[in-house]
């Protein structure tokens, strides 16, 4: 025991433990909890990144129509947590509202702050939406005021949708307490969607939580949402697409451009009268394709027929 070890002893022991933290099968052991559902993949999220961060433009043009003020709306944070996780975040009192989902079974979760809602109201109810910010529950008959402005961001979020799947998004049910909102078991996993609202110099988030499962089933076509939003056309596609339109009738017409006419005047018109065009003769007439100007030139003769001789494109049509 009293042995003292020799430099090469010393080195072998640390190059032992150094091959013992380089084993791969120690690397790849990782913690997992059995609880939690399985994530739904990176891609599909940053999927679902952009599709919010297009409604968040939406919504802020729509609001700012209807509520008359400058409103700002931002993307936060895109994340799948479990609906404990989710509620728990929340502020408490606060404005929840259950969402349907038509067609598919389950219900989403909606929240708006407290620090957003009361100046909304006010500002809803005539005032400017700079009153102090409020801690407590809202009565149904604040609610009810709210109902318009929660159907114009569900239209828009609808609408945001639409680019995946037609989902309707409906009110269903009403809470201001997080807990107490049970459409949803705690482990089960949800996509936390929060976004800040900036309303003149109020400053609140909303959150959306939306089922995982709901957005696995929609799985291929994210995908195929993505890859037309990011694939361009080939070669073959652009030749095909050019043989499909070869065969397309166009209606052409020379046009000469002459004065206006009062009805009264065209009313006394007989055979034997001139109109006078007011067009020079050296002036290159318009040709127009399905009502728009594309070609400039003159009417010339060939094989006793009138045709239109192209002199130039028509950059002014």
């Amino acid at each position: 025991m009293g042995r003292l070890l020799s430099q090469d002893e010393v080195d072998k022991v640390f190059q032992n433990l150094k091959g013992q933290d380089e084993d791969p099968a120690v690397k790849k052991a990782a913690a997992y909890d059995f609880r939690r559902p399985d994530r739904i993949a990176k891609d599909q999220l940053r999927s679902i990144h952009l599709l919010h961060d297009n409604f968040a433009r939406n919504l802020a043009s729509s609001l700012s129509g209807y509520l008359r003020a400058y409103v700002i709306v931002n993307l936060v944070s895109v994340e799948q947590l479990s609906f404990a996780e989710f509620t728990q975040c929340l502020q408490s009192p606060t404005v929840l509202v259950s969402l349907g989902m038509k067609p598919f079974d389950g219900n989403a979760v909606m929240e708006l702050n407290p620090s957003l809602v009361f100046p909304l109201l006010e500002m809803l109810l005539g005032g400017n939406g700079k009153g102090s910010a409020l801690s407590r529950e809202t009565p149904e008959i604040e609610q009810s005021i709210l109902d318009t402005l929660f159907r114009i961001i569900l239209h828009d979020l609808s609408l945001a949708w639409q680019m995946v799947a037609n989902i309707t998004f409906t009110v269903e049910g009403r809470e201001t307490e997080p807990q107490l909102l049970q459409i949803l078991a705690p482990n089960e996993a949800v996509v936390s969607i929060g976004l800040e609202l900036r309303v003149g110099d109020n400053v609140g988030l909303m959150n959306i939580g939306m089922p995982s499962i709901v957005i696995k089933m929609l799985r291929n076509r994210f995908d195929q949402q993505w890859s037309v939003r990011k694939t361009d056309s080939t070669v073959a596609e652009q030749t095909r697409m050019l043989n499909l339109l070869k065969p397309t009738k166009l209606h052409l017409d020379a046009r000469l451009e002459g004065p206006t006419l009062l009805v009264q005047d065209l009313m006394t018109i007989e055979p034997g009268h001139v109109l006078n065009l007011d067009h020079p003769l050296s002036r290159p007439l318009r040709l127009v394709m399905n009502g728009q100007s594309k070609y400039e030139g003159h009417l010339v003769a060939t094989q006793n027929r009138r045709s239109f001789l192209v002199e130039k494109l028509d950059t002014g049509g």
